[in-house]
């Protein structure tokens, strides 16, 4: 019999699913993927880099598509090696890709809320271990009906992922470029 089919949907216990058959023909203990912390964590962090890779993906294949080949024949000319090429070449071109993924990234990751809502409900799981500021946010506005600090959660997540904007656009943007204007 399949262990992920013993049991009914609403009778399942924490520790059900595909991943924890394999783990116990393996020998492993099951993981309870949602009443416990960590599990809750792992289970989202898996879900959201799932969600995000592929278009990550898609975005650096594209500028990596961008980049002109006779930018490579001339490194090579000049004798540069494949780690060369790489760090002279393909990087410094990459960074307005790498801008933009690293700030969409970082953007979308302090805006997560589906995610954890539908894994653990709307009062973020065991011990919160899924609560994220989003999610608080809709706790506070909408299941507890103050909106005054609701409003303010949210005016204060702005102000973060702005900050977090602001940090990466410095961290990527080359130093050189400003130099140039000057």
């Amino acid at each position: 019999m399949w262990p992920w089919r013993s049991c009914s949907a609403r009778s399942s216990p924490p520790e059900f699913g595909i991943l924890n058959a394999f783990a116990s023909w393996l020998g492993l203990d099951p993981v309870e993927w949602v009443t416990d912390p960590w599990g809750i964590k792992i289970a989202i962090s898996v879900m959201i880099i799932w969600r995000w890779v592929g278009y990550n993906a898609i975005i650096f294949l594209a500028g990596l598509q961008a980049i002109p080949q006779e930018v490579y024949e001339a490194a090579r000319i000049d004798g540069a090696g494949t780690v060369q090429t790489f760090f002279r070449v393909t990087l410094p071109l990459l960074r307005p890709v790498l801008l933009f993924s690293v700030v969409m990234s970082a953007i979308n990751g302090l805006q997560i809320f589906a995610e954890a809502q539908v894994l653990v409900g709307e009062r973020g799981g065991p011990q919160d271990a899924g609560m994220t500021m989003v999610l608080y946010f809709y706790n506070q506005a909408f299941l507890e009906n103050d909106f005054g600090y609701g409003a303010a959660i949210a005016w204060g997540i702005f102000v973060i992922v702005l900050l977090f904007a602001i940090i990466n656009w410095r961290l990527i943007n080359r130093p050189e470029r400003a130099e140039v204007k000057a």
